[in-house]
């Protein structure tokens, strides 16, 4: 668990994220990364299990500036339907655990709540000792589906 401050959000691994949304059908995955991000490095592939992946940037390339219109634009997809559980999603794990909070204090504050999960090690993981992400851990390392356009 994170020591920054917000709503407290539980984190998984990539394997226990792919095994809980293979047995939750209604559960979500969102990344949370760049277009650019999408574009070159890739994106989980759920088709497996007959999912697709909600693609919806927190910062936005190439200013990185906020997307002020990222939990709107998200709750919008469940428009007056029960929130699904979420598991949020980026390169590293670190901007996916600050989309994950901002949605749970939306939902709070509306006097809701919603299961918000946080993929720890992200999509593409830490860097190695030569700086290179995608070989250590992450969803790619753990061997997960995934797509690259």
């Amino acid at each position: 668990m994170s020591t920054a401050t917000g709503p407290s959000i539980s984190e998984v691994l990539p394997n226990e994220a792919w095994e809980n949304l293979s047995k939750n059908q209604d559960a979500v995955l969102i990344d949370v990364r760049t277009k650019a991000e999408w574009g070159f490095v890739g994106i989980p592939d759920l088709s497996d299990l007959g999912k697709e992946v909600i693609l919806l940037d927190w910062l936005q390339f190439p200013g990185m500036t906020p997307n002020t219109e990222f939990v709107d634009s998200l709750l919008a997809r469940f428009d007056g339907d029960a929130l699904p559980d979420m598991y949020f999603l980026c390169r590293s794990g670190a901007r996916s655990m600050s989309a994950a909070r901002a949605v749970v204090a939306t939902v709070a504050a509306s006097g809701g709540t919603v299961a918000c999960v946080n993929v720890a090690e992200g999509f593409e993981g830490d860097l190695n000792a030569h700086r290179h992400r995608g070989g250590m851990n992450g969803w790619k390392a753990h061997g997960l589906p995934w797509t690259q356009s």
